[in-house]
């Protein structure tokens, strides 16, 4: 016997993707929150059902004793999908391009390829109230089987962090991570900081300046700062340009641009 649908179950089927479509306009007239193009993570997931694309290119150059080294990456991607209310799934890759300059004379064994496949996740822990931060924690594996031959480590690489918002007005706000990464064919453990000021000059344009590094068990402590600007051309849609380079040895010059953009995955009706 065929089943057809009652008057009330319409009802509440139509009654129930309305809501469902009110809350993705809800969603998409949001702003914009992206991981890009800073080093700070935001404690933010990406909205359940949502996919965000973070992607751009980035140049870095550093010179010691006449040799001078340039990363080209000319695809850094991150993918975000919201699976719950507070929890994202990531997926992430690179792929770069390296150049050595001895003398001034360019070698010809140039590095390429993609690095290891970066598999995470990040939930929210808590909302911003008072005093208090707004908090998440994320974390991820670096998958070495996946990488191309010129950058394929031989372990898996693993790192988490937790996140940390503060709004100090409309317009301004201090985010900030604590962390720790294990990876790059080392048992030891290097502890990851960064704290970042974002400060909005009109409703689309904003910029921020960061200080980062890494606190490795048995080496040197790095550090570096970067700045940067973000201009939203929607509330789905947002360019990003950054520079910077190192406060210690490592980075003579970084330069950075990408585009963000946010869309709802397809929905059974």
């Amino acid at each position: 016997m065929k089943l057809t649908k009652t008057p009330i179950a319409s009802v509440i089927t139509g009654f129930v993707l309305s809501i469902s479509a009110l809350a993705q306009e809800n969603i998409q007239s949001q702003p914009l929150i992206t991981d890009r193009p800073d080093q700070t993570e935001s404690p933010n997931v990406v909205p359940k059902r949502f996919i965000q694309i973070e992607t751009g290119a980035f140049y870095n150059t550093f010179k010691e004793n006449n040799i001078q080294t340039e990363n080209y990456t000319y695809n850094t991607t991150l993918v975000r999908y919201g699976v719950l209310d507070n929890v994202e799934l990531r997926l992430g890759w690179d792929f770069t391009e390296g150049l050595t300059t001895i003398n001034s004379t360019k070698l010809d064994n140039i590095t390429s390829g993609f690095s290891p496949l970066l598999l995470g996740i990040k939930t929210s822990i808590a909302k911003e109230k008072g005093l208090l931060p707004e908090i998440g924690l994320l974390g991820h594996l670096y998958l070495p089987v996946t990488a191309s031959t010129d950058y394929k480590p031989e372990t898996t690489s693993i790192d988490f962090r937790f996140a940390f918002s503060h709004t100090l007005s409309n317009n301004t706000n201090v985010s900030y991570n604590l962390g720790a990464y294990w990876g790059s064919d080392s048992s030891e453990a290097s502890y990851v900081y960064t704290i970042a000021f974002g400060q909005g000059i009109t409703e689309k344009l904003s910029a921020y300046a960061e200080l980062y590094g890494d606190l490795p068990e048995n080496n040197k402590a790095n550090h570096l700062w970067d700045a940067g600007l973000t201009y939203l051309i929607n509330n789905n849609l947002q360019l990003d340009a950054t520079i910077g380079t190192s406060i210690t040895k490592g980075q003579d010059l970084l330069l950075s641009s990408g585009v963000s953009f946010r869309i709802p995955s397809k929905t059974k009706k």
